[in-house]
């Protein structure tokens, strides 16, 4: 009964924030955007830890990313920068989360191979569109990339629940594209496909994220 008036809740929400990103007006935009980006806090409360180490090392990544959300909602230059840095310790966070229990193998090198290719490619898109974001936004492609590398890494222990693996590999996969989608909108082309693909991918991978943070054994 909670989680589905949880999940009913965030779904109106998000429909309702891509309804006001159309109007491009920040204080509208900032009326959805920050109730259902605490809500993703209030996900990884629900559920008590059983690691409180990882679980502690989420929740600070959900913060900063709550705060990536809002200052990007601003919608100044100055704001955009301050909030892509919000996110980019958002994700050293996650990724200091999954190395903790990842493991150095296989899954590891595969996503590191993968995740090369991918972000040659998705720097060779934006770099001609970036002007004087160039080293701000090459930074953050390579954290996020440690990031999602870091989860295929946690994927391949085997002591943690398959369940769990599965959800926390899905949810930085997530998050990875959807932020494809932001730098699509912020550098090459401005339209709503941007922000209806791209909300749902994201909050999908945050919620994610902080559910399975309950979910990780000692």
């Amino acid at each position: 009964m909670v989680i589905g008036s949880f999940v009913g809740l965030a779904l109106a929400l998000l429909v309702g924030l891509i309804r006001a990103e159309k109007t491009e007006q920040p204080k509208r935009i900032l009326a959805f955007k920050t109730p259902l980006s605490l809500l993703f806090i209030v996900a990884w409360a629900l559920q008590p830890a059983q690691n409180p180490g990882f679980a502690a090392t989420i929740l600070i990544a959900l913060v900063f990313c709550l705060g990536g959300d809002v200052l990007l909602a601003l919608g100044s230059h100055k704001t955009f920068l301050l909030g892509l840095v919000s996110f980019l310790l958002g994700h050293v966070m996650y990724a200091a989360a999954f190395f903790s229990l990842g493991q150095v193998g296989p899954a590891m090198a595969a996503g590191m191979i993968l995740l090369l290719a991918a972000g040659v490619v998705v720097w060779r898109w934006l770099a001609p569109h970036l002007g004087d974001m160039q080293t701000p936004v090459l930074a953050y492609i390579v954290i996020i990339s440690i990031m999602v590398c870091a989860a295929a890494g946690l994927a391949a222990n085997p002591a943690i629940p398959c369940i769990t693996r599965a959800t926390i590999l899905i949810g930085a996969i997530l998050f990875y594209l959807s932020d494809i989608f932001v730098a699509r909108q912020r550098f090459v082309v401005s339209a709503q496909l941007n922000r209806a693909a791209g909300l749902p991918l994201y909050y999908a991978a945050q919620f994610l994220l902080a559910f399975s943070a309950a979910w990780v054994p000692l």
